[in-house]
């Protein structure tokens, strides 16, 4: 079938190839495959058949989003009238929907008012939509008040384009001044001095030097005050430009952050702004500040394992034994990266209770649906095969979706064990072993030996970085199970005197791994600490150099939670916390997560236990 989808697509499909396959389960999808190649000259007949015999279907579905465009370059309005749908979901079907029943002569203005609310929205239109927001601006079916909704949309969303593209139907006076709108969005210019003293400049205005702080705060603090003088900014609008200011100081930790800090209103304070204010006095070693800064969050936010944990690492630091132990004790409950740092500072053990549900296996497996997505993933069909997926699980129970993700994971289709659960739902979340699966175990634990590593360590990496799927290549080029880009496993097989004949070498797991690992081995040799080495591996060595120059001198806890880059903030503490939960399933415990850090790969070993209820 790999084969002959290809031919198809090339237009080579020979009837013995096809007639051989008529019964395949993937059937539908070749005859899509020649079908989509030949959208030009396909009949109506021809279209209209295949989507009768899969009105609801992936391939259906798949097959009209190229269907109903084709039809519509054609001007067969009728047809196109007939499949679309005004009310689907999709905003290119409804576009097209009543696109077909403008041109057609439709007598009521139904399809107007189905767009409405996508006009409204203040976003850019998609190709598909254009032609039929033209319509309704070149049959006078948008009024000025709907121009100015659709202008107030766009400057919330911050699309200066967008403003530009409404203001060309307004009046010459209206539409100079949502251009001047636009032009400051993207540039503060003075000439808004001249605009009307009202709302909506007030809001423009704000949105123009939240993006000026964002790139110049130095700036946006000395340009603010006459704008807050000449519109009369009140204090939310002005709190939106300061906590900006203040933010893009903190972040980079400047001399400034502090004052700025200090001068956002309350009513401007959001969940970044108090996560930055924490992380600002913890560079400063102002343990009291970052205290006071968790302590002001509302409890909501407040109502975490990091929060807990470090509200207790600052109480001990300034003295207070009593209530650090309370909230490492509420802290320990969670079975994350700050629960096990507050299990080892009680010398608790870990909090794990394990979701182990029995599942309809057997039942499953034979689902058509199913079957079909996993064949097509295994041809390399990734696209073709998550819409095969949602629909065979979307009227499963629970529990038969579980067994649907162990049948797939078993079958190679590794990221099913995450983006096949619903993680806000605890009870998903506590399916540990389908959400962290092992392969390549032998080769893992071999490279980890060779490296002087902890297997649970390269698993962790292994999990973090493609959920063990061999086939994943990055936005960014970084190939394979550890997500090496080609000059790193290159020079890293040189150095090994691994064969590499070319950036494919690194889809193979053993030789990825191979080399993965004795890159992570690299890294720690060059930076001496398990965290450093962790971030490295994700930031490269240029960032971790400058976070180690400033802080390098802080507890790794305390390290961590103040790297500048959000991702790698975040990268660190859930490859160590995976690599606890690997460290389980490879042995049944755990090194404690103190030691894994300070890189005591025979310190003290912690088991898991389900805390009661509180």
């Amino acid at each position: 079938m790999k084969n002959a989808l290809i031919d198809a697509e090339r237009g080579t499909l020979s009837a013995e190839q096809k007639a051989a396959l008529a019964h395949h389960p993937l059937a539908s999808w070749l005859e899509y495959a020649e079908l989509r190649r030949a959208l030009d000259t396909l009949t109506l007949s021809q279209g209209s058949a295949f989507l009768q015999r899969h009105p609801k279907d992936a391939v259906g579905r798949t097959f009209s989003t190229f269907w109903l465009p084709t039809l519509s370059r054609r001007v067969q309005w009728n047809e196109l009238a007939r499949l679309a749908d005004l009310n689907a979901k999709s905003d290119n079907e409804r576009c097209l929907a009543a696109f077909a029943r403008a041109m057609g002569g439709s007598k009521d203005t139904q399809w107007a008012e189905a767009l409405r609310p996508m006009y409204s929205k203040g976003q850019p239109f998609s190709e598909t939509c254009m032609p039929v927001m033209q319509q309704l601006e070149s049959r006078g079916l948008v009024d000025n008040a709907q121009r100015w909704q659709r202008i107030d949309s766009a400057i919330d969303g911050n699309e200066p384009n967008v403003i530009r593209e409404t203001a060309r139907g307004l009046p010459v006076e209206e539409a100079a001044i949502a251009n001047a709108y636009a032009s400051f969005m993207t540039t503060v210019q003075d000439t808004a001095m001249n605009w009307p003293k009202d709302a909506r400049s007030r809001k423009v205005i704000t949105a123009g030097l939240v993006r000026l702080a964002k790139s110049s705060p130095e700036t946006a603090e000395m340009t603010l005050p006459r704008y807050v003088e000449a519109f009369g900014l009140n204090d939310a609008e002005r709190g939106k430009v300061l906590n900006e200011i203040a933010v893009q100081s903190a972040v980079s930790y400047e001399p400034e952050a502090l004052r700025r800090l200090n001068a956002v209103p309350t009513i401007a304070y959001d969940e970044r702004f108090n996560e930055v204010r924490v992380r600002e006095a913890m560079a400063r070693s102002d343990w009291r500040g970052a205290r006071a800064a968790i302590r002001a969050m509302p409890a909501e936010q407040r109502d975490s394992a990091r929060w807990y944990y470090f509200d207790a690492r600052f109480s001990e630091l300034i003295g207070d034994a009593a209530g650090a132990r309370e909230n490492y004790r509420k802290a320990a409950q969670k079975s994350e990266f700050h629960g096990y740092l507050a299990a080892d500072r009680l010398q608790a053990p870990y909090a794990l209770c394990e979701y182990a549900p029995v599942l309809p296996v057997a039942s499953v497996r034979s689902n058509a649906g199913l079957q079909r997505a996993m064949a097509l993933r295994r041809i390399g069909r990734k696209e073709w095969a998550a819409k095969e997926w949602a629909d065979a699980v979307a009227p499963m129970t629970r529990e038969q979706r579980f067994a649907a993700i162990e049948i797939a994971q078993k079958d190679g289709w590794f990221d099913r064990g995450v983006y096949g659960f619903n993680l806000k739902d605890p009870e998903e979340a506590r399916l540990y072993r389908l959400r962290f699966p092992i392969y390549h175990t032998e080769t893992i634990t071999r490279e980890a030996s060779k490296n002087a590593l902890d297997p649970a360590w390269v698993a962790a990496e292994i999990r973090a970085e493609s959920l063990f799927d061999p086939t994943v290549k990055s936005p960014a080029g970084a190939i394979g199970l550890m997500q090496l880009m080609p000059a790193t496993g290159m020079a890293t097989a040189n150095r090994l005197g691994v064969p590499y004949a070319s950036s494919q070498t690194l889809y193979d797991p053993d030789i990825n791994i191979t080399l993965g690992t004795a890159y992570l081995r690299e890294m720690w040799n060059k930076y001496g600490q398990l965290p450093y080495a962790i971030a490295a591996y994700n930031a490269g060595p240029g960032p971790v150099a400058r976070w180690t120059s400033q802080r390098g001198s802080f507890d790794p806890d305390m390290w961590i939670e103040t790297i500048s880059y959000k991702e790698t903030r975040e990268y660190v503490p859930r490859v160590l916390a995976f690599s606890v939960l690997y460290d389980w399933r490879m042995r049944g415990d755990a090194l404690r997560l103190t030691d894994r850090i300070a890189g005591r790969m025979t310190g003290q070993r912690t088991r898991f236990t389900c805390p009661a209820p509180h």
